[in-house]
């Protein structure tokens, strides 16, 4: 019987281990999203590396505020065109491509049980070629995509997976 106890007892601690974090987005946010000419492997290897080369450009010269994060964007248009336009051509990618920075269309997703509803939202958006492939996207504001690309970080728990396994 003391068995059963101690067996139940590190189960239930095993499995109360378990997290997920899911970072929502706040209504008051400016998004990042870049649209690949095509679904290929080279297109969107191409989205990739310009969404890279973007957030890394971005991580750089993090803002406190909203405010400051919309005045800087806004401010930086062509250095984000330059960018973009030198991707394009390291890669021998000969595509037009098109920037905005305002209030953009968001399909509706769902990413790990959590609905982003479609609308309008503030936005960089860069669209590549004829942009009907699939997209990169994220938050600048507040910093979500510098956080972890992933947007989910699970925690693991040995218990629960042993649990699983046999019942």
């Amino acid at each position: 019987m003391k068995k059963i106890f101690w067996i139940i007892i590190i189960l239930v601690l095993g499995y109360s281990l378990i997290q997920t974090e899911k970072i929502i987005i706040p209504k008051e946010s400016i998004r990042l999203r870049v649209i690949a000419n095509s679904n290929s492997t080279k297109d969107q290897a191409i989205k990739k590396e310009v969404s890279k080369r973007l957030v890394n450009k971005l991580r750089k010269n993090q803002k406190e505020t909203m405010e400051e994060t919309r005045d800087y964007i806004k401010k930086e248009l062509p250095t984000f065109e330059r960018i973009i336009s030198k991707t394009l051509q390291e890669n021998q990618i000969d595509k037009d491509f098109k920037i905005q920075y305002g209030n953009n269309y968001f399909p509706k997703k769902e990413y790990d049980n959590i609905i982003y509803e479609e609308g309008e939202y503030e936005s960089l958006v860069v669209s590549l070629g004829k942009g009907t492939g699939k997209n990169y996207w994220c938050v600048l504001f507040p910093p979500l995509c510098f956080i972890d690309e992933t947007k989910n970080i699970q925690y693991k728990s040995w218990i629960k997976e042993i649990i699983e396994k046999y019942f």
